[in-house]
């Protein structure tokens, strides 16, 4: 299979460098000193799995590569205005276009780009960071990928969804494929929608937030807000997402940042219009009260602005 990831940084370029490993063929679309990089001395990946240097085709032009078989988009997604019109030049009549960006809207945007018919929702699990053009390193051994169908019945598992799944596997990559793709997605906004909200508002990691009383309290509210809205936009997330959200806070090192909360402290654009923003707007929308998610966008909108 040809694969093409779109943003070849730190999450697509650790997940196409493990797909270019087990053997598909791999086109990262990346730009500046990075690709330059990986030109010249290959990918390299640090890792808790392993150290390795991968030699992959990178360019910065989409119609260079061509139709491909799949589409890996991993941009953030404040860069969705310059990336999606140029993605038709990767699409042949069967083209797959998979997209692990965060918040929820990515799917509807990839359809305006390039058809309903040809995309596929996922989300994924993974920390990774450039440190380096050309070097990515990845802390702790999580690398999940969860995927399915972002339109049409979705009653079962597509046959397309549990190839893309397969092929990731073989990458070793923990990857799973679902009927409905809205579901992972929405049952991580949640969580991230939510921890970006508060750390970043708050300029503080994890640990000063969910280990104090009040802090835990309000971020648990908060979490509910954003379920009461993906209940409200049909999606059937689990019954206990707020669970097992919170057993995993609690098992996260207090330490952690959001990537929202690290793109704040770097001075670089946010995905807070993809994240708290999507909240606020489609809980209007559905008439879900959002006051706590509402004041923590207004925070990060006044920092961003």
């Amino acid at each position: 299979m040809h694969i093409a990831v779109v943003g070849a940084g730190a999450v697509g370029g650790y997940y196409g460098a493990r797909l270019a490993r087990s053997g598909e063929r791999v086109s990262l679309i990346a730009r500046g000193a990075h690709l330059r990089a990986i030109r010249e001395r290959g990918l390299l990946v640090w890792s808790p799995l392993g150290d390795h240097v991968v030699r992959v085709e990178a360019d910065s032009d989409p119609a260079r590569v061509g139709p491909v078989d799949l589409v890996i988009l991993a941009v953030k997604t404040y860069a969705n205005a310059q990336v999606l019109p140029l993605l038709p030049d990767l699409c042949g009549p069967a083209t797959v276009v998979l997209t692990l960006q965060n918040g929820v809207a990515s799917a509807d945007a990839l359809a305006d780009a390039v058809g309903e018919a040809r995309v596929l929702a996922g989300t994924t699990y993974v920390a990774t960071a450039i440190i380096a053009p050309g070097l990515i390193l990845q802390t702790g051994v999580h690398r999940r990928v969860i995927l399915g169908e972002a339109f049409g019945e979705r009653r079962e598992v597509s046959a397309r969804a549990a190839r893309i799944a397969t092929i990731l596997a073989g990458a070793d990559v923990h990857a799973e494929a679902v009927p409905d793709g809205r579901v992972p997605v929405w049952e991580k906004l949640v969580y991230l929608a939510t921890f970006a909200a508060f750390t970043g508002a708050a300029r503080r990691p994890a640990g000063a937030i969910w280990q104090d009383e009040i802090g835990r309290a309000a971020f648990l509210d908060v979490a509910r807000e954003v379920e009461a809205v993906a209940r409200a936009e049909g999606v059937p997330i689990a019954a206990d997402v707020i669970t097992r959200m919170a057993g995993y806070l609690d098992a996260l090192p207090p330490d952690t940042r959001s990537s929202l909360l690290i793109d704040l402290q770097q001075g670089k654009p946010t995905e807070v219009e993809a994240l708290q923003g999507e909240v606020v707007r489609r809980g209007r929308a559905h008439g879900v009260p959002t006051p706590g998610m509402t004041a923590l966008y207004a925070a990060l909108r006044a920092a961003t602005g």
